[in-house]
C-alpha cells in the first residue's frame, strides 16, 4: 500500500484542514509515492520506540514531531534524533492533532472512557451533565483514567455541569461556562485564575487523556487495513513523567 492511499482515507475521516494555523498535522517525514508493510499507532514518538519498528513502515502519531521549521539537523535534540531514526529506517510519519481532537478524539475519551453523555460539543470543548459531589467526580474520573494522583481547584461542593478538554485547553478557560474544567497541563497561575472564576479544575494530564488515541485511529482504520491484508499495530512512547511518593517509591 502506499502512503498516499492511506493518507487520503485518514483525510477522509478527520480532515487535516481542520487543524489549527500553529499546528502542524499532516504527512511530516516521507513520500506520497512510498510503500509500507507495516503500521504503527502511538500518541508521541521517542527514540526507544522508533527502534522497535520494522524499516520500510508508517507510523501515525497522534503529536506532531516537527512544529516549527528547522534550520538545522546536527541530531542533538529530541525531534532530529528521532528524525535520523525515522530516516535511516524508511519509516515514514504521518500525524493527526488538532484536526482529530476536533473531530474524534475529544469526544471518544469524554463517551467511551470517561462513560459521559455530551450535551453540546464545541470544537475541542465537550459539554456533560454530571450531577455528582466534587470528591465523587474526582473518584471517577481518576478510576477511569487510571490517575493514582490528581491535582484539582474545589470551588464547588456539587458539580451540575462540567467541561472537557483532552490535552492541554487552559488557553480555552475564557469559553467555559459550566461549574467544572477537566483538562491538562493546568499550571499555577491557571489555578489562581480559575478559582477567582469560581470554575473549579480537574487536571486530566496530558498523555493520560490522549493516550487513547492509539486505541481510537486502530479501531477507525481496522476495517480499511483488513481489506488491505495489513493490522495496526499499537504501541506507545514511555510517558516522559514518572511520580513518586513521598518515600520515593515510583507510582504506577
Amino acid at each position: 500500500m502506499k502512503i498516499k492511499d492511506i493518507y487520503n482515507f485518514l483525510d477522509e475521516l478527520s480532515p487535516f484542514e481542520l487543524q489549527e494555523k500553529w499546528d502542524n498535522s499532516g504527512l511530516l517525514v516521507g513520500n506520497f509515492d512510498d510503500s509500507f508493510s507495516k503500521v504503527y499507532i502511538s500518541i508521541d514518538l521517542d527514540e526507544e520506540l522508533i527502534d522497535t519498528f520494522e524499516e520500510n513502515s508508517l507510523v501515525i502519531t497522534h503529536h506532531p514531531l516537527i512544529f516549527s521549521g528547522l534550520k538545522k539537523v546536527n541530531y542533538n535534540t529530541y525531534s532530529t534524533k528521532c528524525l535520523q531514526k525515522l530516516i535511516k529506517k524508511n519509516i515514514s510519519l504521518i500525524s493527526m492533532h488538532t484536526n482529530i481532537d476536533k473531530t474524534h478524539l475529544n469526544k471518544y475519551v469524554v463517551e467511551e472512557i470517561l462513560g459521559f453523555k455530551i450535551i453540546n460539543q464545541n470544537e475541542f470543548i465537550s459539554n456533560v451533565e454530571i450531577n455528582m459531589s466534587f470528591e465523587k467526580l474526582v473518584q471517577h474520573v481518576s478510576s477511569k483514567l487510571g490517575l493514582k494522583t490528581l491535582k484539582a481547584v474545589k470551588c464547588q461542593e456539587n458539580i451540575k455541569s462540567a467541561s472537557i478538554v483532552t490535552g492541554a485547553g487552559m488557553s480555552l478557560l475564557d469559553e467555559i461556562n459550566t461549574d467544572c474544567f477537566l483538562t491538562g497541563d493546568i499550571k499555577y497561575h491557571d489555578a489562581m485564575e480559575a478559582k477567582s472564576r469560581g470554575v473549579s479544575l480537574i487536571d486530566i494530564r496530558h498523555y493520560e487523556s490522549e493516550r487513547h488515541f492509539n486505541t481510537l485511529v486502530a479501531g477507525l482504520l481496522e476495517e480499511y487495513l483488513k481489506k488491505n491484508d495489513l493490522q495496526a499495530i499499537i504501541t506507545a512512547s514511555k510517558n516522559p513523567f514518572d511520580f513518586f511518593t513521598e518515600q520515593g517509591e515510583t507510582i504506577e
